[in-house]
């Protein structure tokens, strides 16, 4: 198993984060390597949702299969999904505090056989990467888009 953290502070409403990490429309707009969402469950938001997210990865369409599992308002969101002989989970946690919101991404990833185990090794750095590019994109996002309550 692996686990990789990444934190970031935002100078924003905590609703406003927590709409952007937790409405998988919204996650689309703030992270720009995410080209397309398809949703697979009837409702768009909360737990149960399952979605089809689609990202460039290395100039690549990459699409992985997500359901909200758990989720508590202006708190945390838990998605999970299985890719590549991988069971992924991850979970986005937000915190206010005097100076912004604490938005914290922790990634699980458990591979299912030796070969995913053999390819998480190498995906490491890469993922390290990607997981501080999305919450720099959020970021960027509740920051410089105009919030409406």
């Amino acid at each position: 198993m692996r686990i990789w953290s990444e934190t970031v502070m935002i100078n924003a409403p905590i609703d406003r984060v927590f709409e952007t990490i937790s409405t998988p429309e919204h996650f689309k707009k703030a992270v720009p390597q995410i080209i397309d969402i398809e949703f697979l469950s009837d409702q768009h938001t909360g737990i149960g949702t399952k979605f089809k997210e689609t990202r460039l990865m290395n100039k690549r369409a990459v699409s992985t299969v997500l359901e909200i599992v758990s989720q508590e308002t202006n708190a945390h969101i838990r998605m999970v999904s299985k890719a590549g002989g991988t069971i992924w989970d991850s979970t986005f946690s937000t915190e206010a505090e005097a100076n912004g919101v604490q938005l914290r991404l922790v990634m699980t990833a458990l591979p299912q056989n030796f070969l995913a185990k053999m390819t998480l090794g190498m995906l490491k750095k890469m993922l390290e990467k990607a997981l501080k590019r999305d919450l720099e994109a959020v970021k960027a996002y509740c920051e410089h888009i105009p919030y409406e309550a």
